[in-house]
């Protein structure tokens, strides 16, 4: 009998909603604020009962605001860079001071081979950038990585986005010996 393979899902900083810790660790209430959310939500509650009723090793990956090279085009710092190159008005929604920790793919990358590689205990592990910025202080670094303005229409906030994210990452460090090593001004570089 060969041991059963481990499942390694993506989750998603969004199971948080507004979290009420900052840095969020794992154990903070899932309080989804979007439908997005609570499928992941869903989804964690489905590798739970995999891994106790049928013993299938699982595990989430709680990944926070991932970019880089080959980003979808339709999230935020794929259309923040394709608005600079163009010289093209980009919408900020809300005043920009919400903050978000961006995690480059590379070191999300990392995270997942470890989760399926390494020992593992817990069920669930954030994968952070390390640190949060406002939007405004993304931009000003979208500005830099590309040498252009980014022009900037304030409206208002969406409903069902949270005002910040933050990942706790000290469990990820821990138990899969992750460590974040691309900052942001690097990373938007590699992907402009």
């Amino acid at each position: 009998d060969r041991p059963l393979e481990r499942v390694v899902v993506a989750s998603s900083s969004s199971v948080y909603g507004m979290p009420q810790r900052l840095p969020t660790p794992e154990e903070e209430p899932p309080r989804p604020l979007s439908p997005y959310g609570v499928t992941k939500v869903a989804t964690e509650a489905l590798l739970q009962a995999y891994r106790a009723s049928c013993g299938v090793p699982t595990v989430g990956i709680r990944y926070f605001t991932v970019y880089g090279p080959r980003q979808r085009p339709d999230m935020g710092i794929h259309r923040f860079l394709a608005a600079a190159q163009r010289g093209a008005e980009i919408p900020v929604y809300g005043d920009g001071e919400q903050t978000r920790d961006f995690t480059f793919v590379d070191d999300a990358v990392a995270a997942t081979l470890a989760a399926l590689e390494r020992p593992v205990e817990s069920l669930v592990y954030n994968v952070g950038g390390g640190h949060r910025i406002t939007v405004n202080e993304l931009l000003h670094a979208v500005e830099r990585a590309s040498g252009a303005p980014v022009k900037r229409r304030y409206e208002p906030a969406v409903t069902g986005d949270p005002r910040d994210t933050s990942a706790d990452t000290s469990r990820a460090r821990r138990e899969l010996g992750y460590e974040p090593r691309t900052g942001l001004d690097e990373g938007l570089r590699r992907q402009w």
